[in-house]
């Protein structure tokens, strides 16, 4: 029938009928059956067993390796794998004759669970005989490992903790098997120091390692610390046994309140300061010092809706320092009476106490508040050529000192372009210097000044409000050429693009115009291009090289305009090719210049030599000749700005 099922498969057989050794498994390589032949990875190869910390004599027998190719070949067993020929090296050897499978010293589950090996079989003298067969040998665990905890346990329980509460959790470790008997816990109190007021305070659950309170009368003054000894048995509590302490600390519970030395407090703080210590608060409480039990928690119960004030501990947990959170107004409330009270950190333990009270007065002293401006900002929209006296605005400020009955006058604070005057006794804002939109002072069309306000008191206060002045823009400024020289060829000359602006906004800008002035209109063109921002200006006529004059009027497209000139070097070259000969010259040797300044010194000195000889004959030569004028440089360069001639 075996022998049936192995043709038929060709799976591996676990065999029972092993000669010399009845108790030994046979495994039997996977016998072909006459066609394709199957890879190692079809079959699934029972594992074999081997219980650890076995005792007898090694090594000892664990199963034989049979190949059907015995029975014609003389074959050779061997196997590799950890445990073998790898770390931990021989723990399992190998009969490479007879294919028996040997363990050769007692196993450990906790350092090994498992092993797998290939078996080899090769022919002798020919090679491979079978593919190697994969094997399993696994360890069976044996209860030889008893419990232990890692740590000893301290906490603490409350002498009013209700009885069944949890105090603690302990938890032991088994390195047996998981889930086996050899690794079931289950967990008892050995014994309880000291044994009082009785010897079961506490109890633990078996499965969960839980403990809890059982018993009544823990007080912390007459045992303040008991000591369990816990033990941990396996084989769900048959087995071995391992131990730990549990320490347990018995604190003070919350059954006394605390009190106030005093019932009620008065102090006088100033208006107007914030973050003041109105008044420290003393308590005290027959409870464990430096408890929260002990510790005192503050809170105001009434007189603050507007929470003016604010209470906290001090250092010494028995203090309450109770301090403005804002600041107060004595023409508002003169006094304030506030009802504080005090209770601990943790809530009183089940017992009924009467919550401490003190009564606060505090009252608020008057001082000298600087006049208030409302708003603090205020904007106005004026145009920019508002006339010196016109009014501006009327800015005024309330004085806060009702009860002082104090008169406010005005001053001003900051006024970068000088342009404001302030009445000292209405507040009354006036242009004092004519205002410009376009000035270094404004930003985003706006000018800021700072009025001030203050009092008549023997040391006067005083308060600040912000004037905006958003100014309208007016047509008051011309546009203008940005450029002021030029260089031009006088042959075949290229366009010159002249770029306008003007200080004005939108409205009063482009598109722009333009007209040549005076002299300018025979010898030059002028246009603006095609989005009428630019002037395009243009050498009509062929002039000798030089300087000139060119006046251009330029004007807004509401016709304001003025005249602006512009320097024109024209030089001796065509088209966009600027070559100017002065310049050419300006870039020689500078010994050559020098000998000719020198030549043109000596002979002025000769000039003046005749100058003084000759000076009667020469002054009737020049009466007689009217052709001949004095020059004036300054007055030379006027007449260029206004003629448009050469110089």
């Amino acid at each position: 029938m075996e022998t049936a099922w192995l043709a038929l498969f060709g799976t591996l057989v676990i065999a029972s009928e092993i000669t010399n050794d009845p108790q030994v498994s046979v495994l039997q390589f996977p016998k072909s059956g006459g066609g394709v032949r199957r890879r190692k990875r079809d079959w699934v190869i029972p594992p074999l067993s081997v219980t650890e910390n076995k005792r007898g004599t090694y090594p000892q027998k664990v199963a034989q390796i049979r190949s059907s190719e015995d029975k014609t070949r003389k074959l050779f067993y061997s196997i590799t794998g950890p445990g073998a020929d790898l770390p931990p090296i021989n723990r399992f050897i190998m009969d490479r004759e007879t294919g028996n499978l040997y363990v050769t010293q007692p196993l450990d589950r906790e350092e090994t669970a498992s092993y797998t090996f290939e078996v080899h079989v090769v022919v002798e003298g020919a090679g491979q005989a079978e593919d190697p067969m994969e094997i399993i040998v696994i360890v069976i665990d044996q209860n030889d490992n008893k419990p232990y905890f890692t740590v000893e346990y301290n906490a603490n329980v409350a002498e009013a903790t209700a009885i069944g509460t949890e105090v603690v959790r302990v938890e032991a470790k088994d390195d047996d098997e998981p889930n086996t008997d050899n690794s079931e816990l289950r967990y008892r109190i050995l014994n309880q120091d000291p044994p009082l007021p009785t010897d079961n305070m506490f109890e633990i659950t078996p499965i969960t390692g839980s403990i809890r309170v059982t018993g009544r009368g823990l007080d912390r003054e007459k045992y303040p610390q008991y000591t369990l000894t816990v033990q941990a048995a396996d084989m769900a509590g048959e087995g071995l046994t391992g131990q730990t302490k549990v320490i347990l600390t018995v604190t003070d519970s919350n059954d006394n309140a605390p009190v106030f030395t005093q019932s009620s407090y008065t102090a006088t703080v100033d208006e107007n300061k914030k973050d003041v210590v109105v008044v420290r608060m003393i308590v005290t409480d027959e409870d464990e010092p430096q408890t929260p039990a002990w510790n005192a928690i503050f809170k105001i119960v009434s007189g603050d809706p507007d929470g003016l004030f604010t209470v906290k501990m001090g250092t010494n947990k028995q203090e309450g320092i109770l301090s403005t959170a804002k600041e107060l107004d004595f023409e508002r409330a003169s006094k304030h009476t506030l009802l504080v009270s005090v209770e601990n950190e943790i809530p009183f333990a089940g017992v009924s106490v009467v919550t401490s009270t003190a009564t606060v007065v505090v009252s608020v002293r008057d001082v000298n508040e600087a006049p208030i401006f409302d708003p603090k900002e205020t904007l106005v929209v004026k145009p920019e050529d508002l006339a010196v006296d016109e009014a501006v605005v009327q800015y005024t400020a309330s004085d806060p000192d009702t009860a002082r009955k104090q008169t406010v006058s005005y001053k001003i604070m900051n006024d970068p372009a000088g342009w404001l005057n302030v009445d000292k006794d209405t507040g009354l804002i006036k242009v004092g210097a004519s205002m410009d939109r376009e000035g270094i002072f404004i930003t985003n069309n706006r000018y800021t000044a700072t009025i001030g306000a203050y009092d008549d008191d023997a040391v006067p206060a005083t308060g600040t409000g912000i004037l905006i002045i958003q100014l309208e823009d007016v047509n008051d400024n011309a546009p203008t050429i940005e450029q002021h020289k030029i260089m031009v060829c006088n042959k075949d000359p290229a366009p010159q693009l002249l770029s306008v602006t003007d200080k004005d906004g939108p409205e009063f800008g482009a598109p722009y115009s333009v007209s040549l002035q005076g002299m300018s209109k025979t010898n030059w063109t002028a246009r603006m291009n095609d989005t009428r921002t630019g002037i395009i200006l243009n050498l009509a006529a062929e002039l000798p090289s030089g300087n000139y004059s060119v006046i251009l009027r330029v004007a807004d497209k509401h016709g304001l305009g003025q005249d602006n000139i512009i320097k024109a070097e024209v030089c001796d070259c065509k088209g966009e090719d600027l070559m100017c000969t002065q310049r050419a010259l300006g870039g020689s040797n500078l010994p050559i210049i020098r000998g000719v300044l020198g030549g043109i010194l000596l002979l002025m000195l000769v000039l003046i030599v005749l100058f003084v000889s000759l000076r009667k004959e020469e002054q009737k030569e020049l009466t007689s000749k009217d052709n001949i004028f004095y020059y004036n440089r300054e007055q030379s360069r006027e007449d260029d700005q206004v003629n448009g001639h050469q110089f």
